[in-house]
């Protein structure tokens, strides 16, 4: 019996986490190539493991675990190999596809903010923007190139623009639970005991920017992950749209949502959008 086996499991085992965890990604991820797939649900696992260590672990000791999953993906890209299943399969793609510390630092930089920062002024919102969800598309994006330094240069900026959009929206949907569960307020200079729809326009126009910004760079991507990015980005401009419509009021009271059978609703008004698309000439 082969290690494939075991890279198989591994591969299998990140894929069921974002299966579990997110429908939209996983969703995004199942359209992308064969050649893609294994390799964004490798990194989604990787991400989704650290973020649940900062976020659900209560009780244990968070900063101590953290540290040690850190020393143990760095361990795993050194090594080659890992008895973490899910670190084995992050370490398979990120030395295929070059995902180097320069990446995968300022990421756990970001989680161990979300240990004892609780807000952020303008700097340490950006930089950690650009830790916990930027590097994360400029590591999907090292994926999507393979190899093509000279495309990753060029599309870098749009995918830092898009992984910076998700999380934006992410916090917008997610306030009730940052703040009442976990303490944290993201967003710098907004003091959420009187959270107005003026403060909720101000951040959605800039989730507007960096959405717009992201667009001309997936039209740009290569055919294999295009479609998979693209619904993803239809699906979170979709809610965006839907946190729009609702009162700073209601954003307060409950997490929104888009319900399933719209997503495929989406789904396939994506398809039939992404056919069409022309990449831009440089």
């Amino acid at each position: 019996m082969s290690i494939q086996l075991f890279n198989q499991t591994s591969h299998a085992i990140s894929k069921r986490i974002a299966l579990n965890y997110s429908t939209s990604f996983s969703l995004g991820i199942r359209l992308l190539a064969n050649e893609y797939r294994w390799a964004v649900f490798a990194t989604y696992g990787f991400v989704r493991l650290a973020d649940e260590v900062v976020d659900t672990f209560h009780g244990y000791d968070k900063e101590r675990l953290l540290a040690q999953l850190k020393q143990q993906t760095y361990q795993a890209l050194e090594d080659g190999i890992s008895t973490n299943p899910v670190l084995h399969s992050f370490q398979l793609a990120a030395n295929q596809y070059g995902i180097g510390y320069e990446l995968i630092e300022p990421f756990f930089q970001s989680m161990e903010e979300d240990l004892g920062t609780t807000e952020h002024n303008r700097q340490s919102y950006d930089t950690y923007i650009y830790g916990s969800a930027e590097v994360v598309g400029l590591m999907c994006l090292r994926i999507f190139c393979n190899g093509d330094q000279k495309a990753y240069e060029r599309l870098k900026p749009h995918a830092q623009s898009l992984g910076a959009a998700f999380q934006k929206v992410n916090f917008l949907r997610d306030i009730k639970s940052d703040v009442e569960d976990r303490g944290r307020v993201y967003f710098p200079g907004v003091d959420f005991d009187c959270f107005t729809d003026i403060d909720k326009m101000t951040i959605i126009q800039e989730v507007k920017k960096d959405f717009e910004h992201a667009y001309q760079g997936i039209v740009a991507l290569p055919v294999g992950c295009r479609l998979g990015v693209y619904t993803a980005y239809v699906y979170y401009l979709k809610l965006l749209e839907k946190i729009e419509r609702t009162t700073a009021q209601q954003i307060l009271e409950a997490r929104i949502r888009i319900p399933n059978s719209q997503k495929m609703v989406l789904l396939a008004k994506s398809v039939l959008r992404e056919r069409t698309m022309a990449a831009p000439s440089y």
